[in-house]
């Protein structure tokens, strides 16, 4: 897969915490945004005997889906239950990071996966710390949930403090109280931010478990917790110097190699033991993607690279230590085999299948027109925009000629014409954090994922928070 015309901004790297770098554009006035423009195109998508033979065996293998609400039947997701087969992980993507109805069939998703096959987690591209308060909400009503999401949705996170998921949450929390002996868990693998109850939550577990080295890590995490708000310290940590944010980072790898050492005392619990030590270690996480020079074009691509394998290892941790089968949302670029973007050199559901084989499924989302908030990337603002319909000779074009309007297609298991309009490179709708973005990226969807939900129209959706960080 390939992007073109890209310009990375260092000073906006956050925005690389959701699939997306903003990108230097002239402001615009109009939220309107023209469709990608074709590419060289194979005979699959013109004009012609072969292209129709495609979007007829497309229809045929099509399953429709009757809706992407949450609510009511799920009798169309049947076809989505046979693909997932056993699969302990299933990494559901995104086309736009701010759709409703990318974030809705979500919902509707996980709770078939939840009802149907086993499914008792769902993980989110959010900070790991942030999951943790998020967990302790779902699984014993910690919290206010309308709080959490305000103290935690920060900075690039902020856009996923929407209706939508909070819709997610509470279903969550609410399935929890009717099934208290067989909860749902949520999980955030990101490691954008360490919040200052992860650095609690280790100190007080080496001061009662290991007080002999108390002194030691109380030491080395000296100034590290944050005392601000979390979109706050992280635009402020990367204003350090690069030297500090490195010696910050080789502090926080030697407590956690310093408690990976340890043992539990004889009657002490071991689950205590093996999450502090995965706290420490997403603490570490955090100080050492952050630890990348990002004044360096040629770091930004080992950092994504760094970041993805940390999603993916915080993933598997969680699959062995809870034993359950997860449900992972993210971006089309995270969880598909093959990047969108020569900036993420290997994703999260490239070493998830390194890891995991066909106990991972990578299922991509793709749509033809519609509506979703961003972040503009010449002013920071979220706001909502709207692309008009997908041009010929791209992906979404041909996709949408099926009379399926909304639909899943196993692209394992697809006639020939289709896999091999499947397996070549066209444009595509891939749209991140940040708009507009000057980048024309393409992908060969076959090559990126096993299966793809098409969504004919898609409309922004509701953000809650304030518009700026």
């Amino acid at each position: 897969m390939t992007r073109r015309r890209a310009v990375i901004i260092p000073s906006v790297l956050l925005s690389l915490s959701l699939g997306a770098v903003a990108v230097a554009t002239p402001a615009v006035g109009d939220t309107a945004h023209e469709p990608p423009t074709s590419v060289s195109v194979s005979r699959a998508s013109t004009p012609g005997q072969h292209a129709e033979s495609v979007v007829a065996a497309i229809e045929r293998s099509a399953h429709t889906l009757k809706s992407t609400s949450p609510e009511g039947s799920l009798r169309d997701l049947n076809a989505l239950g046979r693909m997932v087969k056993n699969a302990k992980l299933v990494g559901l993507g995104e086309a736009t990071h701010g759709s409703q109805d990318f974030f809705r069939m979500k919902h509707r998703v996980f709770r078939y996966l939840v009802e149907e096959k086993g499914f008792r987690s769902f993980s989110l591209e959010l900070p790991w710390s942030s999951g943790v308060r998020l967990n302790d909400y779902v699984l014993d009503g910690k919290g206010n949930l309308k709080d959490i999401a305000r103290e935690e949705f920060q900075g690039s996170y902020r856009i996923w403090n929407n209706q939508d998921y909070i819709d997610l949450i509470e279903w969550m929390r609410d399935y929890n109280l009717k099934h208290p002996h067989d909860p749902v868990r949520f999980m955030g693998n990101d490691m954008g931010y360490a919040g200052p109850e992860l650095y609690e939550r280790v100190v007080d577990q080496v001061s009662r478990e290991y007080p002999q080295l108390l002194e030691r890590v109380t030491e080395l995490y000296r100034g590290l917790p944050p005392t601000t708000d979390a979109g706050t310290y992280y635009a402020q940590y990367l204003q350090l110097p690069l030297a500090e944010r490195k010696e910050r980072a080789e502090r926080t790898r030697k407590v956690y190699e310093l408690l990976r050492k340890q043992r539990p005392a004889p009657g002490a619990d071991t689950q205590d033991h093996t999450w502090t030590v995965q706290h420490a270690r997403a603490i570490h996480q955090m100080a050492e993607g952050f630890s990348f020079d990002i004044t360096d074009e040629a770091q930004i691509p080992e950092m994504m690279k760094y970041r993805d394998q940390v999603m993916a290892e915080n993933v598997a941790w969680w699959h062995k230590d809870t034993g359950d089968r997860v449900l992972l949302s993210a971006h089309n670029t995270h969880v598909s085999y093959d990047s969108f973007d020569v900036r993420y050199p290997k994703t999260q559901g490239a070493f998830l299948r390194d890891a995991f084989g066909t106990d991972y499924l990578s299922v991509g989302f793709s749509f033809y027109k519609g509506s979703f908030a961003a972040f503009g990337t010449d002013d920071d603002v979220m706001r909502t925009y709207s692309v008009g319909a997908a041009k010929p000779g791209t992906n979404e074009h041909t996709l949408d000629r099926a009379r399926q309007e909304d639909y899943i297609l196993d692209m394992r298991t697809v006639p020939n014409p289709v896999r091999t309009w499947l397996d070549k490179e066209r444009v595509t709708w891939n749209i991140g954090a940040g708009w507009p973005d000057p980048t024309q990226y393409t992908t060969a969807l076959g090559q990126a994922h096993d299966v793809l939900i098409h969504l004919h129209d898609v409309e922004a959706t509701k953000h809650l928070g304030t518009p700026r960080p």
